[in-house]
């Protein structure tokens, strides 16, 4: 969801941090390779001394993309393999959470009674229980990855913010939509919907300011909208969509614990409540779906705590801004777009000076190095020069901003997300089971 919105300031300064033990791929002991002295080094040098990048997200294997176009195959869609191996089934419903991180939800099962209970008898069935959020583990990368069944570097979403090479400037994909950008154009990938078999009728509940928003369009196009504002309502339309035709294939969003992760943390009171919200409408769903309904309860990111004093304003430093034309993506997922003059040379002295600064705390790479590591799948001549010349990826319990870029509010907020972390990257996939439904007899 988008930093930028947020106005609200957080409710206090401490924060879970990121450690060795929940990061992806670096080791409690991962020696200091980039000394301090070391002066300009070249971009595979500066490469092979972070030997412990996490690998790359298991696109087509057990990714965020690959649970609607499996649902779809399930359904009878020719153009989708079932590669998560879902069971058989009529109708399926799909709920996405919005910031639910598969640690977060097992460190604070304590409040989700239902949930927790699903986690402990699902061991039945092929179907993998971790997914891997799409890169950048944001939403509109990882919500046009669920709604295409493609890599970003095919649907082109590939970050909150990016540069849109034709207009020269830096573009939202999420709620500030350009007007100089048609979200069809820029992402022309057909969605899952949009291939279904004609007899399975496609539904999106969501809330209703998204029902024309150019996020849907792009991401989500082909689906019948059904918008509620409250988590209640939500459940109740999904169950209306399933029980309305035989064959159904119903997306259920679900945005407030993502919002209270950003204003609160998810180390809050207000994220916990929001979460026990989550458990009680998964049950009310479970309990009133048709019999023959698989649910999947899935999440487009994790989120991790902030603390004030480890937001950045790296625009302050000015080795670490020489020679960027533009700046754009995440606080912990940041793009760098060099001047078009810009030599590998000037590239390798601004990489050499990130890495100085900040050493343990981030991971730097050029985006070739990005793209070959597989971090954006298969990436189209179209959509790579979306990417940064140069990505900062937040290895530790740090985010960065550019004051130039956005307004003073956006440091306010506590939950973040957008890095390759294990508590940013892994998302959950339970299949809640419907509750069984008593036979109605006939009263004497």
């Amino acid at each position: 969801m988008p930093v930028l919105a947020a106005s609200q300031p957080s409710a206090h300064d401490w924060a879970v941090h990121i450690t060795a033990d929940n990061a992806v791929g670096v080791p409690e002991t991962a020696p200091e390779t980039i000394p301090s002295s070391a002066g300009t080094l070249s971009s595979d040098a500066l490469l092979a001394g972070q030997s412990d990048l996490p690998a790359a997200p298991a696109y087509g294997k057990a990714s965020i993309g690959d649970v609607l176009s499996s649902a779809a195959a399930v359904l009878g869609a020719q153009a989708y393999t079932n590669v998560l191996k879902l069971p058989a089934a009529q109708r399926i419903c799909v709920v996405l959470v919005d910031g639910l991180g598969k640690s977060l939800l097992k460190q604070r099962a304590s409040h989700t009674p239902f949930l927790r209970g699903i986690m402990a008898a699902d061991s039945g069935g092929e179907h993998p229980r971790t997914l891997h959020a799409a890169f950048p583990s944001t939403t509109a990368t990882s919500l046009t990855a669920l709604g295409t069944g493609a890599v970003p570097g095919q649907h082109g979403m590939v970050g909150y913010d990016v540069l849109d090479p034709r207009q020269d400037k830096v573009v939202n994909l999420l709620g500030n939509w350009d007007s100089g950008v048609d979200p069809l154009r820029w992402q022309p990938i057909p969605t899952v919907f949009e291939k279904l078999p004609s007899d399975v009728a496609a539904t999106t509940v969501s809330l209703p300011k998204f029902a024309d928003s150019a996020m849907t369009r792009a991401a989500l196009r082909g689906s019948q909208f059904s918008g509620a504002t409250s988590t209640h309502a939500r459940v109740e339309q999904a169950v209306e969509a399933l029980a309305a035709t035989p064959k159904a294939l119903v997306y259920l969003y679900w945005s407030e614990l993502d919002k209270a992760g950003h204003h609160y943390g998810a180390d809050s009171p207000q994220w916990e409540r929001q979460l026990e919200e989550l458990d009680a409408g998964m049950k009310r769903l479970a309990a009133a779906a048709p019999s023959d309904t698989l649910i999947l309860l899935t999440a487009d990111h994790g989120m991790v705590d902030i603390p004030r004093r480890d937001r950045i304003d790296y625009s302050e430093i000015p080795e670490l801004v020489e020679g960027v034309r533009h700046t754009a993506g995440e606080p912990r997922m940041v793009h760098l777009y060099l001047e078009p003059e810009a030599t590998p040379e000037s590239r390798d002295r601004l990489m050499t000076a990130w890495l100085e600064h900040f050493r343990r705390k981030a991971w730097v790479l050029t985006r070739e190095q990005a793209v070959a590591a597989g971090y954006f799948g298969t990436v189209t001549d179209s959509v790579a020069n979306r990417i940064g010349d140069v990505l900062i990826l937040a290895r530790e319990s740090v985010a960065f901003y550019d004051l130039r870029r956005v307004r003073l509010q956006a440091m306010d907020v506590v939950g973040q997300h957008g890095s390759i972390t294990k508590a940013e990257r892994e998302v959950p996939l339970l299949r809640i089971p419907v509750t069984a439904k008593k036979a109605k007899g006939k009263r004497r």
